[in-house]
């Protein structure tokens, strides 16, 4: 198959299975000046699907560096109110969302901290009924992305540089699982195995995780009434769509009050265009009661602080240490793919669509249930070949569910 061919079933993985957009449905889609040449073939298919109107908003990394060196400190109080009306509007009119990304992990290295924590919270607080509907699948979202010359650089430093973005996009295509066949069937197939995966779980009803590796010794409570979903989800319309590509994951929530012991981290994280890295997290009855970091401590110690939820846990998510990605030995520094290489957990903010009856209950409602809120919700891997996970059942039982960083049944 030629890189040409490749690109365009990457186009149309993303508008039929991803985004999944339908005939008459509007498209917005997020992206950077990196992505121009893909981003007008995802257009042309999103149109050849039914699409009734595209709007692409593109932005540049340098223009987003030069906000945060060159505008007054008081500017980072402030949103755009239209970017809020922006996907206001498309949660209206029921469009679907999709996120073209090609960012340089290292992009605001440097930025003084304060600033990004309030723009996040500025952020988190102008765009809460866009979170809203995204985290209970209001609407179709999905986010995919592609090679820039900066990511690129950072993933395979040790290649000729101009043999980079191409070994990207070849470790991309294989993520998608574009490669032999038709790319659209052959994720159709790996969702009947997540399914089912997610089946099994969903039928051992375990009341606890408990997990053990180098660094690692947690346990983590389950709702009564958890659901332990995969990467494929589903709109009030019952549109299917898939919000991670790639995925290889299965996942819940927490008891937002039942997490003790203490965690650490496996990958870096890249979080507001920084890394965070070599880091331990302590839980008491579900409260970071302390963090610490080798690697951007300060960043670390202002995401668990954005908010009352950010000290929280929000997603259980198990990945299998031989999964494709894990198994390229790739290290991507982007929470996209290396999550789905490895066991991860969230802070912040609960899917309530892992609860029975969880979209329809309040901020309020979800809390008494022991569903964490939170303007934020951040992955980060923890998983290995050293990790064992067991499951508790409600007799007390104890049954393996990962031994040596794999599926134990």
């Amino acid at each position: 198959m030629s890189f040409e061919e490749k690109l365009a079933q990457f186009a149309e993985l993303a508008v039929k299975v991803g985004a999944n957009v339908q005939k008459g449905q509007t498209l917005l889609i997020n992206t950077s000046t990196d992505t121009v040449e893909f981003t007008r073939m995802v257009v042309k298919k999103a149109y050849e699907a039914g699409a009734a109107r595209v709007t692409v908003n593109f932005s540049d990394e340098a223009i987003d560096r030069a906000l945060f060196d060159y505008a007054p400190e008081e500017e980072f109080e402030k949103y755009p109110r239209w970017i809020a009306e922006q996907r206001d509007e498309l949660i209206e009119r029921k469009g679907a969302l999709l996120w073209i990304d090609a960012a340089d992990p290292d992009l605001l290295t440097g930025v003084p901290v304060n600033k990004l924590s309030t723009h996040q919270k500025a952020a988190g607080k102008a765009l809460e009924n866009y979170r809203d509907a995204v985290m209970n699948d209001k609407i179709a979202w999905s986010i995919i992305a592609i090679p820039s010359k900066a990511w690129a650089k950072k993933v395979f430093p040790h290649l000729p540089e101009e043999e980079q973005v191409p070994a990207l996009w070849e470790a991309i295509f294989k993520t998608v699982r574009i490669c032999e066949g038709d790319a659209v069937l052959n994720w159709e197939e790996h969702l009947i195995k997540l399914h089912a995966r997610a089946d099994l779980l969903n039928a051992k009803r375990y009341t606890k995780l408990h997990y053990t590796a180098p660094g690692t010794d947690l346990w983590i409570e389950l709702p009564e009434k958890h659901i332990w979903q995969t990467g494929s989800s589903r709109t009030p319309e019952k549109t299917e769509f898939v919000a991670n590509m790639p995925t290889e994951e299965v996942y819940t929530l927490p008891s937002k009050y039942g997490v003790n012991g203490y965690v650490s981290n496996t990958k870096p994280l890249v979080y507001q265009g920084n890394i965070i890295d070599k880091f331990t997290l302590a839980f008491e009855d579900g409260v970071i009661v302390k963090a610490e970091a080798e690697i951007g401590q300060d960043l670390l110690q202002e995401m668990i602080s954005s908010d009352e939820g950010s000290k929280y846990l929000g997603e259980v998510a198990l990945v299998p240490h031989e999964s494709p990605i894990s198994a390229s030995n790739i290290l991507y520094y982007n929470t996209l793919f290396d999550e789905n290489a490895s066991n991860h957990l969230a802070v912040g903010a609960a899917y309530p669509t892992c609860y029975e009856g969880g979209s329809e209950l309040s901020e309020a409602e979800l809390d008494a249930h022991g569903i964490n809120s939170s303007i934020t919700h951040e992955d980060f891997m923890i998983g290995s070949g050293e990790m064992d996970i067991d499951g508790i059942l409600a007799d007390g039982t104890v049954e393996p569910i990962f031994r040596k960083g794999n599926w134990a049944f």
